[in-house]
């Protein structure tokens, strides 16, 4: 799996970074797995294409010492089909941007 990862997080970061993503993603079944929509303007062609497989969103995994943001961007609608795949320059853009953005937001300084 291809990540933007941030290690190195220490307890209260963590803390803050949990908040951070309860208030800017939405939550899932899995603890402490969010997901992040994608905005509609950063669709490639083919996720423009398929109507019936959108929203788009990458997850977001926190664990004790580190964030990872998953680089797959993932249907909720669907499991497999061809317009779920690893993020273009720009969607790689947004995510990076989104992670360093919260960190900035958090003072978190590494």
């Amino acid at each position: 799996m291809k990540q933007y990862v941030i290690d190195q997080l220490r307890g209260p970061d963590h803390d803050l970074v949990l908040d951070f993503l309860g208030r800017n993603a939405t939550g899932t079944v899995f603890g402490e797995i969010f997901w992040v929509d994608l905005p509609k303007n950063l669709y490639s062609e083919i996720q423009q294409e398929h109507l019936q497989c959108q929203p788009y969103y990458f997850a977001v995994n926190l664990a004790p010492a580190q964030v990872d943001f998953e680089l797959l961007i993932r249907s909720r609608q669907v499991l497999r089909c061809n317009c779920i795949a690893y993020a273009n320059a720009m969607q790689r853009e947004y995510i990076i941007r989104f992670a360093d953005d919260m960190l900035d937001q958090l003072n978190i300084r590494l």
